[in-house]
């Protein structure tokens, strides 16, 4: 009995003639409740704590006697530490089990965060970002695995949306609760706003993870909420979209060109990408806005157009069975917009709007891109794979905050760094088309239920 050959029953049996959309539909949706607003949560949590940096460097600049290319070079060991251990991490998650893995992920990298509060020096300072990197490292790819483990191909872009926004939510939610707490806690019980800005985010990870160990089911297996048919069906779907000659042995993803290819690709949208999140705040400030909660809900505006292009492109392009072009022209869109906005230094109004459309473009083209490699990887290969891919592109984390705080000091303006970074995504964006279609679009033809 292939997949094109089953229905789901309301009542939850299988029956023959075609796919029931409705209850194939709703048992789809009732999946994405149970896992994906906690992976979301987590994300937004997650990249709360990796960009709080920006706000806290308003203040925490000037105690800790930090320059610009210092500040830079901090925030960017965060990757060192992400990028040796992404791989690793992401390995054992495959072995033991997603509930442990990413509940371990999130207790440690709460706690570091929370360990920021207390740094008084530069090399405290540099020594928790590199072990808040080593902490983090696994939960992206970690997740992405966990949902390709649900999910077949044709449904996976709208699902990977609803868990990657939790990338500009983190900024929508964030940024205005690290401006009200850097403008009106600084100076409780005598500390400062950006001390009790690491204290305060770095909760929702620590209670996350514990949720995690209480309720995040390891498997389809393993969900007591799903019937045996339902659990039947739903791996049944999987085994239909699964590629015989996919890459499955672990030591082998090291070996094939596309997995790195695509790290490449990502590596160059994070470019622009983390420059909008660690810097942004800094080039408001620069540009006379000094209220911290002026500049957090500021900071909202792109992350707002972010959280729509990110559920519609992903939508759409799973709807579509296209991949290719969801991600190449929001991309290259991004791109352009991005060198634009360093054209228009003068106007407050036109560089926000230039970076808002920038950043929404580019992360728009992240749900359908992240469907790619579970296309043609599988088991230990698929585990190592997605997690070369992050660690690979996540080294772009690290030259960003580098170069765009060497550039600062020595020009007095991000410019010539953002179009750098414009220039590498466009041109990675459209090596895409070296990759063949039949592995980029594979899994995305199935008529929509």
């Amino acid at each position: 009995m292939t997949g094109s050959d089953l229905s789901l029953d309301l009542d939850g049996d299988f029956s023959r003639g075609g796919v029931a959309g409705d209850p194939v539909a709703a048992l789809y949706r009732r999946v994405a409740w149970r896992i994906a607003p906690f992976l979301c949560l987590g994300f937004l949590a997650a990249y709360v704590d990796r960009v709080n940096v920006g706000f806290a460097k308003l203040r925490m600049a000037s105690d800790l006697g930090l320059g610009e290319a210092a500040y830079g070079l901090g925030a960017g060991l965060f990757f060192i530490g992400y990028v040796l251990c992404e791989v690793p991490s992401n390995v054992v998650l495959q072995r033991v089990g997603a509930r442990f893995w990413l509940a371990r992920i999130m207790l440690t990298w709460g706690l570091l965060s929370g360990a920021m509060c207390m740094v008084h020096t530069p090399m405290s300072f540099y020594v928790l970002r590199l072990l808040l990197g080593i902490a983090e490292a696994g939960f992206m790819p970690g997740a992405l695995l966990y949902l390709s483990q649900w999910f077949p191909p044709d449904r996976r872009a709208r699902v990977t949306a609803l868990f990657m926004v939790g990338i500009p939510l983190s900024s929508v939610l964030g940024a205005p609760l690290s401006g009200f707490i850097m403008a009106h806690v600084s100076g409780v019980g005598g500390i400062a706003g950006w001390r009790w800005l690491f204290a305060i985010e770095a909760l929702p990870p620590i209670l996350l993870g514990v949720w995690a160990l209480l309720f995040l089911p390891d498997s389809i297996e393993r969900s007591a909420w799903l019937s045996g048919a339902e659990r039947q069906f739903l791996r049944g779907r999987l085994r239909e979209a699964h590629d015989d000659h996919a890459v499955s042995h672990l030591w082998a993803a090291f070996r094939d060109i596309r997995v790195w290819h695509l790290g490449l690709i990502d590596g160059s949208v994070l470019l622009g990408l983390y420059t909008v999140a660690f810097w942004f705040p800094s080039f408001l400030k620069g540009h006379g806005v000094h209220d911290p909660m002026t500049i957090g809900w500021i900071t909202t505006i792109p992350h707002l157009v972010a959280v729509c292009c990110m559920i519609l492109n992903g939508w759409h392009s799973d709807r579509s069975g296209e991949r290719r072009l969801h991600i190449v022209l929001p991309i290259v869109a991004g791109a352009v917009l991005l060198a634009c906005s360093t054209l228009a230094d003068g106007s407050l109004v036109l560089s926000v709007t230039l970076i808002a459309l920038a950043n929404g473009a580019i992360l728009g083209a992240l749900p359908p891109f992240w469907c790619i490699p579970a296309n043609f990887l599988t088991g230990p290969a698929a585990a190592a794979g997605l997690a070369i891919a992050c660690s690979f592109a996540n080294l772009a984390g690290f030259f960003a905050t580098a170069l765009i705080g060497w550039t600062i000091e020595r020009t007095h303006s991000p410019d010539l760094a953002l179009d750098i970074f414009a220039l590498a995504m466009g041109c990675a964006a459209l090596s895409l088309f070296l990759i063949p279609r039949s592995v980029v679009d594979r899994g995305g033809k199935r008529p929509m239920a």
